[in-house]
């Protein structure tokens, strides 16, 4: 497992495990929505020179991504839509709309969202679950209370 792998890996597991409660929703009705700005090209780059001796398969920029919402997905059971999307910066609002999209057509009940990237020895990851609210604004987490999250992480 790569450094991106295990950042997203662990942070879910952190949000998870004192407020999701596994077998609340179907498998089907829970996804993941990520993004990072490297598309970890810097881990990509590292696999590359270990193998560049050796005949191999070419190294696809966009696979660690997918492994990363793979591990989440596998480690919990959860089969709904999924994205990892490839921004400039952390764009909360781009997030919100993409889950709130999601849960305003009755696709996801709970979604993992936000940013997880690794450029070499920085690292920076911000995850919020959000579960569908059916009382008032399907998505009650703001991107204003995101940004403001993200942007108190050291």
């Amino acid at each position: 497992m790569d450094n991106l792998s295990k950042l997203g890996w662990l942070n879910a597991e952190v949000l998870l495990n004192d407020t999701f409660v596994k077998g609340k929703y179907k498998p089907e009705e829970t996804g993941l929505i990520l993004a990072n700005t490297n598309s970890s090209l810097d881990n990509d780059l590292k696999y590359y020179n270990t193998i560049s001796d050796i005949p191999s398969p070419s190294v696809f920029v966009y696979t660690l991504p997918n492994i990363v919402i793979g591990e989440i997905c596998i480690r919990n059971n959860f089969k709904g839509e999924h994205a990892f999307f490839i921004q400039d910066k952390f764009d909360a609002e781009f997030i919100y709309s993409q889950v709130n999209y999601l849960l305003e057509r009755d696709i996801l009940q709970a979604c993992i969202c936000g940013w997880v990237d690794v450029l070499g020895e920085d690292y920076k990851a911000a995850l919020f679950l959000i579960e569908k609210n059916n009382a008032g604004a399907h998505v009650a987490f703001s991107p204003d209370n995101m940004n403001r999250i993200f942007n108190t992480i050291n």
